[in-house]
């Protein structure tokens, strides 16, 4: 199966009709990647009231054993969304739920898998910020998404890993993989090796500008990216944001993009300049992604931040 376009399969289960401003969907919409690979894709837009958290992808894998999640979901009504829409495209139990890394849109619904007795899985990483920083990033949730954010809590993942973890599930195993510090703490790689089929999570971006947050290790983001591509050879890739494409584009959108910054800000360094010149970087010609305005300079400051260290 060789993977040729930027949108795989149809669109199911289309969002339910919004009677007011505070209603949260009975359902998610779903695009199909594979016949076992469904995919809830989220906004290419910071998580807001109106799009309900619901900006990463939300993904599932269909097996003989049961349904593998990927991703809890930012609230616990958004999570319940997304299995009513699973339970229209199967009626396999839910047996796992894996968090991409420890942001909230990763793992505050864990709350809602937690009440339906699923096991959660994240890498120790995740698990240890989560612990730490698992009420402030529900507060944040809570003033956000207001009375959406009703029934959510904080469920701390009960099964952690280091480097690797695999679920046999009878007709395929899915291989969940730490490759190393990148966008998040904890972030991991779901590989299903029979489909060719990776799920990123926040490692891979496209459609929208990748965000360098403050424990945003970009050096690291590109080697652990490298480990991934020299490790994986994926037809088919979900990003952690934007719809199913391929490992070039991942490749270009992420990796491309982050060695072009680091490489203007050690430029900049290495001729004296300051933080007012790594926010006036050209970054032009990645424009056409979304989130750009918002992010670009904000980026740009980071890098620079994080890199005055190595050089004096």
């Amino acid at each position: 199966m060789k993977f040729k376009g930027i949108l795989l399969g149809l669109v199911l289960a289309p969002w339910a009709a919004l009677t007011n401003a505070s209603d949260m969907p009975d359902k998610l919409e779903l695009t199909k990647v594979t016949d076992r690979v469904y995919s809830a894709i989220g906004a290419t837009a910071p998580g807001t009231y109106e799009n309900n958290g619901h900006n990463n992808n939300l993904s599932f894998i269909i097996t003989e054993k049961g349904v593998v999640v990927f991703n809890g979901g930012d609230n616990y009504q958004l999570a319940k969304a997304f299995h009513n829409s699973i339970r229209e495209i199967t009626d396999k139990e839910v047996k796992y739920v894996a968090n991409e890394n420890a942001q909230g849109h990763s793992m505050l619904g864990n709350s809602y898998w937690r009440d339906q007795e699923v096991p959660i899985i994240a890498q120790n990483e995740a698990i240890k910020e989560f612990e730490h920083q698992g009420d402030a990033k529900l507060a944040s949730m809570q003033r956000r998404n207001k009375e959406k954010a009703e029934g959510t809590y904080v469920a701390v993942p009960d099964i952690g890993f280091e480097d690797r973890y695999d679920l046999d599930m009878g007709d395929v195993t899915i291989e969940l993989h730490y490759f190393g510090p990148g966008h998040a703490p904890g972030d991991i790689a779901l590989w299903v090796p029979e489909e060719k089929l990776l799920i990123t999570g926040d490692l891979g971006f496209h459609q929208r500008l990748l965000a360098v947050f403050e424990d945003t290790e970009t050096g690291a983001w590109i080697e652990s990216f490298d480990k991934m591509t020299e490790q994986l050879d994926p037809e088919v890739v979900i990003p952690g944001h934007g719809e199913p494409t391929t490992i070039d584009v991942v490749t270009k959108e992420t990796r491309g993009y982050l060695v072009f910054l680091r490489n203007a800000v050690i430029e900049i360094l290495e001729q004296g300049g300051g933080l007012d010149d790594a926010y006036n970087i050209d970054q032009s010609q990645w424009s056409y992604l979304d989130t750009f305005e918002e992010l670009a300079g904000k980026n740009a400051g980071r890098v620079y931040q994080d890199l005055e260290f190595e050089y004096f």
